[in-house]
């Protein structure tokens, strides 16, 4: 009877200890599971509209945004989370590692390609106007710019633009950069402080409805440049899946969705 008792108490014990070791190793691959996803910090701003911008709600959104979130849908691996600031704080941000890649309608440029590394899928193209008060009938096209003051926001595709753009052609435009509240370009537009700016069809639409911009586009696009999303040297191992996550969004038409809802049109880039 004893020994019956010993045989029926090893039993048990084993099977205890198979029990708990089986759920130590659910556990473990838990763990294990959840440590592969890597958390991403993307860099937007808030102030670009139908691009990165609040709603009225308080939500982040736009055409680059949803589209970043799209692709985090299509990555498993990665966790993407945004980290907002102000447009010419974004390069500094990625440099320094505060965040690992940007979302704002980057375009290339010399200086950018020097520094860092784009994806090689762009996401649309950008085209650039020259945008001028509603009343204003003097300015037609760039060439009338000379004389003028014009304004853009620091670092951005415009600013780019339109500086190269004096120094090459001489064109003695006066560039000035905009700032917040009163300073901002809309203001300064509206009020005659400033001539014209550059920027894009869908701002001037956006900005028109929503605050009144009194703002309209004239003469031809300056550049359809091709925009893309801009990381750190050292990441390639995310560019690749980026890529492969747009291409597989291209062949869906939800890109080309994407560009129509919050553009205006299909501005989309396909190969």
């Amino acid at each position: 009877m004893k020994k019956t008792i010993a045989i029926f108490m090893t039993l048990l014990l084993v099977l205890m200890l198979g029990a708990c070791s089986s759920q130590e190793t659910k556990t473990t691959s838990k763990v294990s599971s959840k440590s592969k996803v890597q958390k991403i910090i993307v860099g937007t701003g808030t102030q670009f509209p139908n691009v990165c911008f609040i709603e009225k709600n308080g939500k982040l959104t736009g055409y680059d945004v949803e589209l970043v979130r799209k692709i985090d849908e299509k990555l498993p691996e990665y966790q993407f989370e945004f980290k907002t600031m102000e447009f010419s704080n974004l390069l500094l941000s990625l440099e320094t590692n505060k965040i690992d890649f940007i979302a704002h309608q980057m375009e290339v440029n010399k200086e950018r390609q020097e520094k860092f590394l784009f994806n090689k899928e762009p996401y649309n193209i950008f085209p650039l106007n020259v945008t001028v008060h509603k009343d204003n009938n003097e300015i037609h096209s760039i060439k009338d710019l000379k004389g003028k003051k014009v304004i853009v926001s620091p670092t951005s595709n415009s600013a780019v633009f339109i500086e190269n753009y004096n120094k090459e052609h001489n064109a003695g435009i006066q560039i000035v950069y905009a700032g917040n509240g009163p300073d901002s370009t809309i203001n300064q537009i509206k009020t005659g402080r400033a001539d014209a700016t550059i920027t894009t069809p869908f701002s001037v639409d956006f900005n028109n409805k929503a605050v009144d911009a009194q703002q309209k586009v004239v003469g031809e696009p300056l550049l359809n440049s091709k925009v893309y999303f801009l990381l750190r040297k050292d990441e390639t191992p995310l560019q690749k899946r980026i890529d492969e996550a747009l291409v597989e969004l291209k062949k869906e038409g939800v890109v080309s969705e994407l560009s129509k809802k919050w553009l205006g049109a299909d501005y989309t880039v396909n190969f």
